[in-house]
């Protein structure tokens, strides 16, 4: 067991080493899926190496928990006033879903299937989704699936840093050319949140987690979650809706009301295990891929990928919907968004603006513009819709 857990931290462990040394530009989650691939094919670890090390019933007990702790840090009122956003952002599903329907008759349906909520979301809907497609034998897809949520901050970083390069080009310059009209707009901006804050702080009262924080303590916070895990269960049962949808809704809803700190299981100091048990659920699906079936999974991966980009370029860029957010390059880094999810969509919008601002009031008018699209974006796809639809979408496997 100890020899199966030195494998598997260890190799997320070099993942993590080469996504820090490389400052986010390898992919720490791409590089340890793809180090287990290659060790699964060329026969170095065991096929059962998670059943070894022990890892399996906590990956399965897992995902509950993540997906309630997610819960909380959604921030309702921000999207109530990022609308436009969050409307843009479920049109960029929509046509995600629609684009790589269209490349089903080639992939083949499962594969299609387990896909799409992966394309829409993350790490969460991603162990949804192998985790459904191994439980009816049917590995290729998840195998498939696992891979497409390897390498998708790649596909989408590049789309997202071209599109949010160009439109912070365009911001800075709008900045210069009213501060030479005597206009500072980032001061205009920080006295309207500053009214807009004093005006929220008034009406706001003081919400019960914070009132009797002392009681939310570590055993505390994982009971409230291993209350609403097991609730959750049941009433999946009598619904038949996903036991993950429930936990979201009560992880909402219960934060929304002020019982429940955001990231309940930062609290809770587990938060770093149940995450690195969930990405433990998704390595089975990788020890089922044999070498020769390496080609056809490539082929599968550039149809899904290249059919969500070109959807999403037709669609959203070249029609008219690009209008409703007023922009074709904030509308193409807010479809990216899930593709990328958070932290990544910050650290882009902070690469840009690096980039292009030649002083700090510059940089953080880009970034002040900027980061509630695409971070907004990511918590409506990646952190909310995506494990709704991973839900929806077991069901048609």
């Amino acid at each position: 067991m100890y020899l199966g857990l030195l494998i598997v931290f260890g190799i997320f462990a070099i993942g993590d080493f080469l996504g820090v040394f490389t400052k986010a530009r390898l992919s720490s989650v791409f590089v340890a899926l793809m180090t287990f691939l290659v060790l699964f094919l060329c026969g170095a670890i065991p096929k059962d190496l998670i059943k070894m090390a022990g890892l399996t019933d906590l990956a399965k007990m897992s995902t509950p928990f993540l997906v309630f702790s997610m819960g909380s840090s959604i921030n309702l009122v921000q999207m109530r006033k990022e609308w436009k956003v969050v409307l843009m952002s479920i049109i960029a599903m929509l046509v995600a879903i629609v684009s790589v329907l269209a490349v089903s008759p080639i992939i083949g349906w499962d594969s299609a299937i387990v896909s799409i909520p992966i394309v829409n979301g993350g790490i969460v809907a991603t162990q949804i989704m192998t985790e459904a497609a191994l439980s009816k034998n049917m590995a290729l897809a998840a195998a498939l699936g696992t891979l497409v949520f390897a390498v998708q901050k790649f596909v989408g970083t590049i789309p997202a840093s071209y599109c949010g390069l160009k439109e912070a080009k365009i911001l800075v310059e709008e900045y210069r050319q009213k501060l030479a009209e005597g206009i500072d707009l980032l001061k205009v901006d920080e006295e309207a949140e500053t009214a807009a804050a004093i005006k929220e702080q008034k009406e706001v009262k003081v919400p019960f987690c914070v009132k009797y924080e002392k009681y939310y303590t570590v055993y505390m916070t994982l009971g409230i979650a291993a209350v609403v895990c097991y609730i959750s269960s049941l009433i999946g049962k009598w619904t038949g809706i996903s036991t993950s949808i429930w936990c979201l809704f009560w992880g909402m809803a219960l934060n929304q009301a002020g019982f429940k700190p955001p990231r309940i299981l930062d609290k809770g100091k587990s938060q770093g295990l149940f995450m690195t048990a969930t990405f433990c659920s998704l390595i089975p699906a990788l020890a089922k891929i044999e070498l020769a079936d390496m080609g056809n999974m490539a082929i599968s991966l550039v149809l899904v990928f290249g059919a969500v980009l070109i959807g999403c370029y037709v669609l959203l860029y070249l029609m008219p919907l690009w209008k409703i957010v007023g922009s074709r390059n904030m509308t193409v880094g807010i479809a990216m968004s899930q593709l990328l999810g958070f932290p990544a969509t910050f650290l882009i919008v902070n690469e840009v603006a690096t980039a292009v601002a030649k002083n700090e009031p510059e940089k953080a008018y880009i970034i002040e513009k900027l980061t509630p699209a695409f971070v907004v974006a990511g918590f409506v796809s990646v952190t909310t819709l995506s494990i709704i639809i991973a839900g929806i979408f077991t069901k048609a496997l």
